[in-house]
């Protein structure tokens, strides 16, 4: 079974379930008949879906998370967008453009929480590459809390060539990193923007630097000079929010 096909945890699984996203079967603890996973149940069956129980011992066997709290769910292959998808989503809004490209984030658990972050910043979308970096798997569903759900998420082949393609949509791009001396709160936002994350290790590529339109940095007054991505991300993300007023 593919990693992809399984949404782990109450949280994410409720959430799916409200989401009216394609869901093939739900898999619950045999036993676990109190609280949420009641309500899982409940909802799942007004809606048509199977609901099977199984033993622990199978959730444990399939969960990819190690942390399934009685209830797996079973979908179809998450579906990606294209990047025009995202331009589009933000022009039905009639809101300047507001995406996140990430240059080779590995860690899913930093995807999932970037993923969580961007839903409730207004981000309308989400780059990723196709190689050497994390995908959305059934920890990124569990570690952004359903929200992989209501985010369009973009998986492309070449970085250069989408940040070239946003730049022919009068899309600006903003890199973050530490080399520079211009502050992440001293920039403006206002305009269509897609914000770079790089990788948890290195940063971003030298030719995604060199593409850039701009490149801010957020200050650091400790002994560590580097954030965790997901936490980096989520200050520029909320900055840029209260930036647009």
């Amino acid at each position: 079974m593919e990693e992809e096909n399984l949404v782990e945890g109450r949280n994410a699984v409720m959430e799916l379930i409200e989401s009216d996203k394609d869901v093939n079967k739900i898999f619950v603890q045999a036993g676990e008949k109190h609280g949420s996973i009641m309500k899982i149940i409940a909802r799942a069956k007004s809606k048509g879906i199977v609901v099977v129980e199984v033993q622990k011992r199978k959730l444990d066997e399939m969960s990819v998370s190690h942390n399934h709290q009685g209830v797996i769910a079973i979908t179809p292959p998450f579906e990606y967008v294209e990047v025009e998808d995202i331009l589009e989503e933000a022009k039905k809004k009639n809101e300047n453009p507001f995406i996140l490209i990430l240059d080779g984030i590995e860690d899913v658990h930093n995807l999932g929480s970037i993923i969580r972050t961007a839903e409730t910043a207004g981000v309308h979308g989400i780059i990723i590459p196709k190689r050497r970096a994390a995908a959305v798997n059934a920890t990124v569903y569990k570690t952004s809390a359903g929200a992989v759900e209501y985010m369009k998420i973009a998986r492309v082949n070449n970085i250069q060539n989408t940040i070239n393609y946003l730049k022919e949509n009068d899309v600006w791009i903003c890199g973050t990193d530490m080399d520079t001396n211009s502050l992440y709160n001293e920039q403006d936002y206002k305009m269509p923007i897609a914000i770079v994350i790089g990788n948890e290790g290195k940063g971003m590529s030298r030719l995604t630097k060199e593409n850039c339109d701009f490149v801010v940095k957020i200050p650091m007054k400790g002994k560590i000079n580097s954030l965790n991505a997901s936490v980096s991300a989520g200050i520029i993300m909320y900055e840029v929010l209260r930036n647009r007023g």
